[in-house]
């Protein structure tokens, strides 16, 4: 499936490797809250080390726009690392990235050593994907490895432009598993094969739409984006999220699956509430009549019978987007309901990151899914059918 060259094509031993992380995860006062993008570095980490080379770590974490942000500092990352790794993680602590503190821990380095940069976007060039950090990054090693999926769909200076100044490329353990799984699952699935497509807005899924309605047998479309298709349909949806400019564009892809006989399956009922609150009164109510005064927030009761009728017949899954409001318990049970019901499958189950990955670890279902992707931006371009820019760049296999 994936023609680039991994780390098993690699010999490392003495060599300096640069290998791009996805090491932005939560931290609160200092104390990283859940170390999920951590762990799963791990094996392509290890594997490095245990190969005999010298291994510098990057990654970004947050948004600072290229500005200095102490709480945004990789130095808790090198901390837990540490502890995961058995061995200390020297952490170069420098605002420009790659200074004398980067240069010097690189330079004692011995082979099976760790050393671990400051956020990449502490510097404004990273996400303009300028030369001069691409440049800077490239000097400290001799091969650069990708192991960031949840960034792939991003040409930054760490993700793609270092690879102009390194010859030797390749992806890690991680990023593998991720593109053979979301690849294999799209386009060899076992049937019947379903797409689950929730959150808010249609417009950022259409290509998603366009490009599963050729490889899928059944869609299921859930969360703020299901309204669109109601009132495209003639339903009153109240004062639910609506994009007017999607109607036209609704409709074609009802039509669409028609004509290719996919099963397109929107909600029949949803759970009402005057806002978005645990405190106001809420309760279920046909999706095409919601009153001028509430808005849809969930799949109701008899959706929620409607989507694990058609999910239970199903040998591959993917899920990408939760079915209602599902931070507020309230409107949180058709998005619990998925989770649980995919839970119980003997079937290949897929969710794309982001909210859904969120929701199904939180309700302890993590271990019952097939694979859960690192990255919800990249994974949703990956369903569109799109190359990442941070794929593009390696070396092939030869």
């Amino acid at each position: 499936m994936l023609n680039k060259k991994t780390i098993d094509d690699l010999n490392v031993k003495g060599k300096k490797v640069l290998l791009r992380c996805d090491f932005n995860v939560p931290v609160i006062d200092g104390k990283i809250t859940d170390d999920t993008r951590i762990t799963a570095a791990l094996p392509t980490i290890r594997k490095l080390m245990n190969d005999g080379g010298r291994v510098i770590l990057c990654s970004h974490m947050g948004k600072p726009k290229g500005q200095v942000k102490e709480e945004l500092s990789l130095a808790p990352v090198a901390e837990r690392l540490s502890e995961l790794l058995g061995k200390q993680v020297v952490f170069a602590k420098d605002n420009e990235v790659v200074g004398e503190n980067a240069r010097a821990a690189v330079a004692a380095m011995n082979d099976g050593d760790v050393v671990l940069l400051e956020n990449t976007r502490f510097r404004p060039e990273e996400e303009k994907n300028g030369e001069d950090l691409s440049r800077d990054l490239a000097s400290l090693a001799d091969i650069y490895v990708n192991d960031a999926f949840g960034t792939a769909h991003r040409a930054h200076a760490s993700t793609a432009g270092v690879t102009a100044f390194l010859k030797e490329s390749a992806v890690g353990y991680l990023m593998e598993k991720e593109i053979n799984f979301l690849g294999n699952t799209v386009e060899n699935p076992a049937r019947p094969f379903a797409a689950v497509l929730g959150g808010s807005k249609v417009s950022s899924k259409i290509s998603v739409i366009d490009n599963l309605l050729e490889k899928v047998d059944i869609l299921l479309i859930g969360g703020g984006m299901a309204y669109t298709f109601v009132k495209a349909q003639g339903g009153k949806i109240g004062k639910s999220l609506v994009e007017e400019d999607y109607l036209d564009y609704a409709l074609n892809m009802v039509t669409k699956a028609k004509e290719k006989g996919v099963k397109l399956l929107l909600p029949v009922d949803c759970i009402i509430a005057s806002e978005i609150s645990n405190d106001v009164p809420c309760e279920a109510a046909d999706v095409n009549c919601i009153p001028d005064d509430k808005m849809g927030l969930d799949i109701g009761p008899k959706s929620i019978q409607l989507f694990e009728d058609a999910l239970k017949e199903c040998k591959t899954v993917i899920w990408n987007g939760p079915m209602g409001v599902f931070e507020t318990s309230n409107f949180a049970k058709g998005t619990e309901a998925i989770a649980a019901c995919l839970a119980q499958l003997d079937a290949t189950t897929v969710i794309g990151g982001g909210d859904s990955a969120a929701a199904v670890n939180q309700l302890g279902y993590g271990d019952k899914m097939t694979h859960i992707s690192t990255g919800g931006g990249a994974s949703l371009e990956f369903l569109e059918g799109k190359e990442l820019p941070g794929v593009a760049v390696i070396n092939e296999k030869e």
